[in-house]
């Protein structure tokens, strides 16, 4: 559904209107499209003394043709300052002497990313504190800068400087549009770097769940267009939507209904038997909501949310795991929702199911790491989808404006950031929750 006050506002009318009444300010945001460079600019690369992530990000940035400046005097796509080298809250000045006088030299829809040492990780109670701090400092750069600006906090465990490359590409891009005010983690490492970073899923088997229309297609679509060969999944009843995918995709269509008690065994089987024998890829997108209050909500409604959302993912990860059937080297990511951050009021199923999701992310990574696979989610917020394009215009409004962007995100914002997950690059990037949800003030 258009966003006409969007439309509206970036208009010639509509902005002298926004303007003179401080009404929410949509920009247009930068997305990827084909061919487009990594950044429209220079880059502004800075450190505090002492840092251990400027030099490998420049020379990083450098090998992707981009070019790094340290001066103020013209505009910049990006600012990427390394806050490694802070030890002590005293220090944490460096932060303001860069980006008091810099903030300015930023372009429309820039970017900010701050890389930093996981608190945890850190040589003494004064190094954690000061590295803590940094998130307060880019949730508010992402609040403040406006104009389609985005801010990253990037924590890199020692150990990690060679994992970096893939989450720098894809925050720097314009594939990150919608991703706002986030904290990743990159853990230390080798990472083997795809051999074309515009099609780093070349011989990769992705299985996409719930891929017959909305976010699942986009998944589908942009996972195919990366180079991945794509099984598209869904129920029967959806099956000329998704034969559909699957021949825009040129993949292969697969209808199951993931709750059925056999569900898990038969695709296991469907994968064994295939040429790839095995996934590379696999994508929990497939998802219901049946909304009410607790107090009004039957069992049946209860039961078939969590069935979907959470417990079917699971038995599918248990039994394909168990048959080795997700090699080293592979990809488990989950779509959980801000509602399993920050709760919502009628969801009480809904968002129970999706905090489980995040819950499978913390509780599977460790475990998974010893056998070389790597396990994400997303939490998209307001998406312009069918489904929203169905709630009462009150709370459609809400959900469009009460973000960073003042604007509802898109299915391939969604789609990009799963890309990014199952990148080769990413296998130093695991037990993340990344919201996609153009930094909405729900749970922020």
């Amino acid at each position: 559904m258009a966003d006409r006050y969007a439309n509206f506002a970036n208009s010639g009318l509509g902005r002298t209107v926004v303007k003179r009444l401080g009404l929410p300010d949509p920009p247009r945001l930068r997305r990827h499209e084909a061919g487009d460079p990594l950044v429209t600019g220079p880059v502004l690369l800075g450190a505090a003394p002492g840092g251990r992530l400027s030099e490998p990000a420049r020379k990083l940035l450098e090998t992707a043709g981009v070019e790094v400046t340290s001066s103020d005097e013209v505009r910049v796509s990006a600012l990427v300052f390394d806050a490694t080298g802070i030890v002590d809250t005293p220090q944490l000045r460096e932060l303001y002497d860069y980006f008091h006088p810099y903030a300015r030299a930023l372009e429309t829809s820039g970017r900010v990313i701050v890389l930093g040492t996981p608190p945890e990780t850190t040589g003494s109670p004064k190094e954690a504190i000061a590295q803590r701090s940094l998130e307060g400092l880019t949730r508010s750069i992402g609040k403040e800068f406006g104009r389609g600006v985005t801010a990253q906090l990037v924590y890199v465990a020692p150990g990690g400087e060679a994992g970096i490359e893939s989450t720098l590409r894809f925050l720097l891009s314009g594939r990150s549009a919608y991703v706002s005010g986030q904290v990743i983690r990159v853990g230390a490492g080798p990472v083997a770097a795809p051999a074309d970073w515009d099609r780093p899923l070349d011989g990769k088997l992705a299985l996409v769940t719930g891929a017959a229309r909305g976010i699942g297609a986009a998944i589908a679509r942009v996972l195919a267009r990366d180079g991945a060969e794509v099984i598209a999944l869904d129920v029967p009843a959806a099956g000329d939507a998704l034969a559909g995918v699957a021949n825009e995709t040129r993949g292969r269509a697969l209808q199951l209904d993931l709750t059925a008690a056999d569900a898990p065994a038969r695709l296991a089987g469907y994968l064994a038997a295939g040429p790839h024998a095995g996934v590379d890829i696999l994508v929990h997108n497939a998802g219901i909501t049946r909304d009410k209050t607790i107090a009004r909500m039957s069992e049946d409604r209860w039961d078939s949310v969590i069935g979907v959302n959470l417990t079917a993912p699971e038995q599918v990860n248990d039994l394909l795991l168990e048959r080795g059937l997700i090699p080293s080297g592979g990809r488990i990511i989950g779509v959980a929702s801000i509602a399993g951050i920050a709760g919502n009021r009628g969801q009480t199923n809904y968002a129970t199911s999706k905090a489980g999701v995040i819950g499978q992310v913390q509780a599977y990574a460790p475990l998974l790491a010893g056998r070389g696979i790597t396990i994400n989610a997303v939490a998209p917020g307001f998406i312009e989808t069918a489904m929203t394009a169905k709630m009462p215009l009150g709370l459609r409004e809400a959900g469009r404006r009460l973000n960073s962007m003042s604007q509802g995100g898109l299915p391939a914002d969604v789609a990009e950031a799963i890309a990014w997950f199952a990148s080769p690059g990413s296998a130093s990037v695991t037990g993340n929750v990344v919201r996609v949800c153009g930094q909405s003030l729900l749970g922020a």
